[in-house]
């Protein structure tokens, strides 16, 4: 992979309908490049990106690379034998991750990466948010959609790009951000990552990439943070400011007051208190908010402006977004998959409503459920009852005795009402059956689970789900 090459005037992205990908292709069109891509399936991003003129071919086959294309932009999910990726190869086609064509697009602008294994796709859309609202118009580049869809990217005519930065495959070691956010460091991504200390290995690349005199905003609260806090704090030219409920937090969290769907966050930052409000349940989306405001006072915006501004974020599809209501109960899409994320989603909703929780969960990955299945069970116990579905697959092959009913095991020993559905289509009569008036009930996963939620709802008013 040559990827050195970063001519982006006619890039053709192989998985382009990815929400990576597809930002960073809205992006180029929008600046003018002839684009293309493929996906293997129809959909509305698909025909976002189509009304903003990029030629989408659906499904992989070599002859879908077109002539003059000056790159074939890919991500860690291709697999090596994709047909177009060959063909871009024997044609002399510059091939370019997309971490490398993101830190491209970042170029000559004042960067600010957000990392971190949970909660980057929302504190990245909070930025893009408030930062909007106060007219610095930001480009960015975000993991998921705000509202609709393509609206995961946008090419502004401000200075400031904010870009969400992975590190799943050490891609985030690409960018050299002016300011970078770390909200937490734990172990995931078990497919490339053997151990904590390749994580924290990782972690301090990727801070060693600010560029001089750039700023890290960093957990205070988290012990991953902390400990590579340590491990970085000296380094020369950086300026580090923590954040969270810890006494020596440099933007310390006073306060987060529960209300309903909302928070209500007081904070002490540069000697002064500030309450603003997060239009989103739950104290770690509360936190994500004050990352957000630490580091956006890094670039230079004032405290005060920013947190009131931070009230605009309404929220980003699949981060506790309401699908639907029907016979007095609430359906809610979660894409938390990381054990942590479920105990954070589950404990925002159970302060957010007086009824009863309900989760369908669809565990993500053979890896992760191989090394987290008794920690996914044990969060699955905070909810009243679950269903838990077979594994999504996403990139992986199936790895022998790895199921979902490791996980459905594990919820039983720590005292849960759990049940296993294998048929999908099963599921949203599963699901109503269950609920009654008064229930809340979140689809929970980062695959295919987030299609059942209309499903559900049409099963609560009585109409038959669609086949």
């Amino acid at each position: 992979m040559n990827d050195a090459a970063h001519d982006l005037h006619a890039p053709h992205f192989i998985g382009i309908g990815g929400a990576g990908m597809s930002g960073l292709a809205k992006i180029l069109a929008v600046r003018g490049a002839r684009v293309s891509g493929s996906d293997a399936k129809e959909s509305e991003t698909v025909l976002a990106l189509r009304a903003l003129g990029a030629q989408v071919a659906v499904g992989h086959a070599a002859e879908n690379v077109p002539a003059g294309v000056s790159s074939v932009v890919v991500s860690s999910a291709i697999r090596a034998d994709n047909p177009e990726l060959a063909a871009a190869r024997e044609r002399g086609i510059p091939v370019v991750h997309r971490s490398d064509a993101l830190a491209a697009l970042m170029g000559g602008r004042r960067a600010l990466a957000v990392a971190g294994t949970h909660g980057k796709t929302t504190t990245t859309s909070m930025l893009a948010v408030s930062l909007a609202e106060l007219g610095l118009a930001p480009s960015y580049a975000i993991g998921g959609d705000l509202d609709v869809p393509g609206s995961n990217a946008h090419h502004g005519a401000g200075e400031i790009f904010v870009a969400e930065a992975d590190e799943s495959d050490r891609s985030f070691h690409k960018y050299a951000p002016e300011v970078a956010i770390i909200l937490n460091v734990e172990l995931d991504h078990h497919a490339n990552y053997a151990s904590m200390d390749e994580i924290h290995d990782s972690f301090e690349t990727f801070v060693g990439r600010i560029v001089p005199g750039g700023t890290l905003v960093i957990s205070a609260d988290q012990e991953g943070a902390r400990e590579l806090t340590g491990r970085v704090r000296d380094l020369a030219g950086l300026r580090v400011v923590t954040y969270g409920a810890a006494e020596d937090a440099d933007v310390r969290v006073l306060a987060v007051r529960p209300h309903g769907m909302t928070s209500e966050v007081t904070v002490l930052i540069d000697g002064d208190e500030l309450t603003f409000t997060v239009s989103v349940p739950g104290r770690h989306y509360a936190h994500n908010a004050v990352a957000a405001l630490a580091a956006g006072v890094a670039l230079g915006v004032p405290a005060a402006e920013l947190a009131k501004a931070l009230g605009a974020y309404t929220g980003v599809r699949r981060r506790l977004q309401l699908k639907g209501e029907a016979g007095g109960v609430q359906v809610i899409d979660s894409y938390a998959h990381h054990p942590t994320e479920m105990v954070a989603d589950l404990e925002a909703i159970r302060e957010a409503t007086e009824g009863r929780v309900l989760v369908v969960f669809q565990p993500h990955l053979f890896s992760r459920t191989q090394q987290l299945a008794e920690e996914m069970g044990q969060a699955l116990a905070l909810a009243d009852a679950s269903v838990v579905l077979d594994i999504y697959p996403a990139r992986e092959d199936p790895v022998p005795g790895v199921t979902s009913e490791l996980i459905i095991d594990a919820a039983r020993r720590a005292g849960a009402d759990v049940r296993a559905e294998h048929v999908f289509a099963a599921a949203p009569g599963v699901l109503a059956g269950l609920a009654r008036p008064g229930d809340l009930l979140l689809t929970m996963g980062a695959g295919d689970v987030t299609n059942l939620g209309p499903e559900i709802v049409a099963c609560l008013a009585g109409v038959a789900p669609s086949a």
